[in-house]
């Protein structure tokens, strides 16, 4: 018998380390970058905005927390090179990414142009840094706590079943709620966004993070597993072959990067963010430019900023060194 989100990080850690890719149409699950390649490029403008806003530090770390197959960077890199090369040169590539066998696929997209490799923020190196993370939080593992009559039960899993025990040194909790209200925490992804939080208002940078998950606090098990694309698995059974995530909860998010002493922004819906950074504008472009693929860019751009695409209920939430002001996207309409 083991708490429910230490399952999730077992599981999460043998699923990653498979050799075979979950990304694309041939894995399990598509990911923004893998939709359109406007996505990672309005993403690597975003960054040389914010390091004209810094003061050009160089050098500067660009970070990706979850960087998948290396294609958001990749597609960053090559924007920034025409469009901002004090930049480019400026900026030191460095990733969050505990798997072997996707550091091997992302050097390859990135060409050798990787300084270093990360299990996670604390052995990144000192001095300002720009962030990014698109899907990271949601395969953070949470814990579930289940109301029932005056007290909060904890969920474990046991035998492929969750079974309910008495919470026990459980995080802060609403002190009522409906009969059977789940409520979701993730210690791991409250603790990396204090972590960043404070590294960023001690050394100056901003980050900028893409998922999903409401805007509002909210009950509810949103505990999910996907293979194939196919959705509704059961998450508890053949632990490893198959994608676990659950909901981020932006306000809470938000409210342990404010506490750790940096400036929030958001979170907005993600359509609203990427049409404000130009990522329409630039698929347009991209189409006119290649005509034989127009209709795949423009609808790939439109899954991601349409309401009934991805752009209601994937948000995206910005974190600054408090200096630095509302960042682009995210300035009052």
């Amino acid at each position: 018998m083991e708490r429910l989100d230490r399952f999730m990080a077992r599981a999460a850690a043998a699923y990653y380390a498979r050799a075979q890719s979950p990304f694309g149409a041939g894995g399990d699950f598509t990911t923004a970058p893998e939709i359109s390649q406007a996505f990672g490029e309005v993403l690597g403008a975003w960054c040389a905005v914010m390091w004209e806003r810094m003061g050009r530090p160089d050098p500067v770390l660009l970070v990706e927390c979850g960087p998948g197959r290396g294609t958001l960077m990749a597609d960053a890199l090559r924007a920034v090179t025409q469009v901002a090369p004090g930049f480019r040169a400026a900026l030191r590539v460095h990733l969050v990414e505990a798997s072997p066998s996707l550091q091997a696929a992302q050097a390859r997209a990135l060409g050798g142009g990787v300084s270093a490799w990360h299990a996670d923020l604390s052995t990144l190196p000192q001095g300002p840094m720009l962030l990014l993370a698109n899907e990271f939080l949601d395969a953070l593992p949470v814990r579930q706590f289940v109301r029932r009559g005056a007290a909060w039960m904890e969920r474990h899993v046991q035998d492929g079943a969750l079974l309910e025990l008495p919470a026990d040194a459980a995080p802060p909790l609403p002190g009522s709620a409906p009969e059977g209200a789940v409520k979701e925490v993730s210690e791991a992804a409250l603790g990396f966004a204090a972590a960043l939080a404070a590294r960023l208002a001690a050394q100056r940078g901003a980050a900028l993070t893409f998922d999903y998950g409401p805007s509002e606090p909210a009950f509810g098990d949103t505990l999910q597993a996907v293979r194939a694309h196919e959705t509704g698995l059961d998450p508890l059974a053949e632990p490893g072959t198959r994608d676990l995530t659950a909901h981020v909860d932006f306000p809470a998010i938000a409210a342990a990067a404010s506490a750790a002493g940096a400036a929030t922004f958001g979170p907005l819906p993600q359509g609203v963010v990427l049409q404000r950074l130009g990522l329409v504008t630039r698929a347009a472009m991209l189409a006119q430019a290649q005509a034989r693929l127009a209709r795949e860019i423009l609808s790939g751009a439109e899954r991601l900023v349409a309401p009934e695409g991805m752009g209601r209920l994937f948000k995206a939430l910005a974190l600054c060194d408090p200096g630095l002001g509302p960042p682009p996207g995210f300035e009052d309409p």
